[in-house]
């Protein structure tokens, strides 16, 4: 089974700068959509199962359909996209985009420069695991929403070209090109920036790793690519409800559960179903972080992410707990232990005390091998202070509903956050 795909994109985003000097057809800085106030269904059901290869553990999927720009006919609607607010923008196997696929000869239109080189991304994991392909425009599809033109991911078993090594900088971990290796048919990035690299990437002058390249005669270089070139949050390109979104999931019991079926509703304080309420707003800083708190110890990289598995936090030698044996990067105490913290946004809006349990995930694997949804799942982020962050992952939004806004967007009441927040 996959159990870790603990992505963090947003950290990619600003760490991911590019070096070269070639400028793609249509680049420029990307503009604020025009809200409207015409209501339009903004709902979609979001569900953890164990994926399209039976093998994802504590993985959100959503449906998205992706039609070719313009038309409201030539679509596909691909099931088990696994929703990731760690990251932005849609990446799809090309497996499941049927005669979209751009390889098929009419499919998709691939983003090119002014000598007809396609436009490829390379987008590295936490877990050394990495995505390659070509970048496409498609309109985007969720619920009533419609985000035209928007660049995409496309990703096949048999890439056109061979991934750069500059990509691979924490290691040469496995491609994730197939619905078995990757555990689902595409990954939707929904996080707080509405680009995957921003102003990282449009510069010439930069540093690694690299996440855009084009590749003339099978030489990989690495372009300056405007704004309106990169992977996007689809989210942000919709006609309304584009300040951001919220899920809300239902509690999990500590054993496990088969499958757990929640709520995707965009817009934040657009309609009447997407109010903030009670909930409290922490600012993110430049990189898509909080501030977390722990026996006194204030830890500045803290962060929210449906795309991971298990709460990461810390590490075996500072909690003092045991790694599994048989899932190693799993935390294995000998009975369930529950840790408590407390998270500051820049905003410096100190919530309630958050707490949560590990529980072994040796037993709960092999106590329950058909369950998909686990509440009490957890593993190390690092190896020492030094290297630690915080990764609140699919079970801390078990029994939740969790906002996640977007960078420039307008916040209900006035609370200055222009990098985007978290609130809860």
């Amino acid at each position: 089974m996959i159990f870790r795909n603990d992505s963090k994109a947003a950290l990619a985003r600003f760490l991911a700068v590019l070096a070269g000097s070639l400028a793609l057809v249509g680049c420029g800085s990307s503009s604020t959509p025009t809200p409207t106030p015409t209501p339009v269904a903004n709902t979609a059901t979001v569900e953890v199962n164990a994926g399209p290869a039976n093998n994802a553990t504590n993985f959100l999927f959503v449906t998205v359909t992706v039609c070719m720009p313009g038309s409201t006919t030539n679509c596909q609607s691909i099931d088990n996209v696994q929703v990731d607010t760690g990251s932005e923008g849609l990446r799809v196997l090309s497996s499941a985009l049927g005669n979209l696929a751009p390889t098929s000869g009419s499919g998709l239109p691939t983003l090119q420069d002014s000598s007809s080189n396609v436009l490829q991304e390379c987008i590295q994991f936490a877990d050394t695991s990495y995505l390659w392909g070509p970048v496409a425009t498609a309109d985007v599809k969720m619920a009533g929403e419609t985000a035209s033109s928007v660049p995409i991911q496309v990703v096949s078993s048999t890439p056109a070209f061979d991934v750069p090594s500059s990509c691979l900088s924490l290691g040469n971990g496995p491609t994730l090109n197939t619905v078995t290796a990757l555990g689902a048919n595409g990954i939707i990035g929904l996080g707080n920036f509405a680009q995957d690299c921003g102003g990282a990437c449009t510069s010439a002058s930069s540093s690694l790793p690299p996440m855009y390249y084009v590749c003339p005669s099978n030489v990989c270089t690495t372009p300056a690519v405007g704004l309106n070139n990169q992977l996007a949050n689809p989210v942000a390109l919709f006609a309304a409800d584009n300040n951001g979104l919220l899920i809300t999931m239902p509690a999990v019991p500590a054993a496990g559960q088969a499958t757990a079926s929640g709520s995707m509703i965009f817009g934040v304080g657009t309609q009447t179903d997407n109010a903030l309420g009670s909930a409290t707003i922490y600012a993110t800083d430049a990189y898509g972080d909080i501030q977390t708190t722990y026996q006194g110890v204030a830890y500045s990289n803290a962060f929210f992410d449906t795309g991971s598995t298990g709460i990461y936090f810390l590490d075996f030698a500072t909690l003092g707990i045991p790694d599994c044996t048989n899932y190693p990067g799993f935390y294995c105490p000998a009975s369930p232990v529950t840790y408590t913290v407390t998270n500051q946004g820049t905003n410096s809006t100190t919530g309630q005390q958050v707490q949560f349990t590990f529980a072994n995930a040796d037993t709960l694997f092999t106590a329950n091998p058909t369950f998909a949804a686990f509440s009490e799942l957890g593993g190390d982020s690092g190896s020492g202070p030094s290297s630690d962050f915080i990764d609140f992952g699919m079970p801390f939004f078990y029994g939740r509903t969790v906002f996640v806004g977007i960078e420039g967007a307008t916040v209900p009441g006035n609370i200055s956050a222009p990098n985007g927040y978290y609130a809860y």
